[in-house]
């Protein structure tokens, strides 16, 4: 359970705060709600069902979590799958779970893929584009929110370390 205040990863929205949780009725239903919105607009309030086990709600990760995901973009990510229609599958698969090292392990991944798709004057498939900038945008902005640093700062870091640890 959540508790007012805290900052939490929501699966469609990224990093939210817990503004309330009250009891709300819909129809003949009561339930207990999680208020909240994302932090990059106060202006959206989204109620979620505590006892929801279709939403995927996360603390953030502590910091020495955090350094740990960080350091695992020295290894080389997870296996490259050429069937585009395959590799969309499994790699949402593993970044729906939650399980913020897979998620790291997918990204580090379609990094180094779009490295050398730039090295080459290639575009990266549109599926792997699309999942890579989502995973970013959230898993970034949750590293630089647990090493109190900025989305920016990661990136760079992120992306020194895969231009050092290049796999052959």
């Amino acid at each position: 359970m959540f508790n007012v205040g805290d900052i939490i990863i929501y699966s469609a929205h990224g990093l939210c705060k817990i503004d309330d949780i009250c009891e709300k009725t819909y129809g003949d239903n009561t339930r207990n709600y999680y208020v909240l919105h994302p932090l990059e607009n106060s202006k959206l309030i989204i109620n979620i069902p505590v006892d929801s086990e279709q939403v995927v709600m996360q603390k953030v990760v502590e910091r020495d979590e955090a350094e740990d995901i960080l350091q695992s973009f020295q290894q080389p990510g997870i296996e490259w799958i050429e069937n585009a229609k395959q590799r969309t599958k499994q790699y949402n698969s593993l970044v729906n779970t939650g399980d913020r090292k897979e998620i790291a392990k997918v990204a580090n991944t379609l990094m180094r893929k779009k490295r050398e798709a730039n090295k080459n004057k290639e575009k990266m498939y549109d599926h792997d584009r699309v999942l890579l900038t989502s995973i970013q945008n959230t898993m970034f902005k949750e590293l630089a929110l647990s090493l109190n640093t900025t989305y920016g700062e990661i990136s760079t870091y992120v992306k020194r370390m895969i231009s050092q640890y290049e796999v052959t």
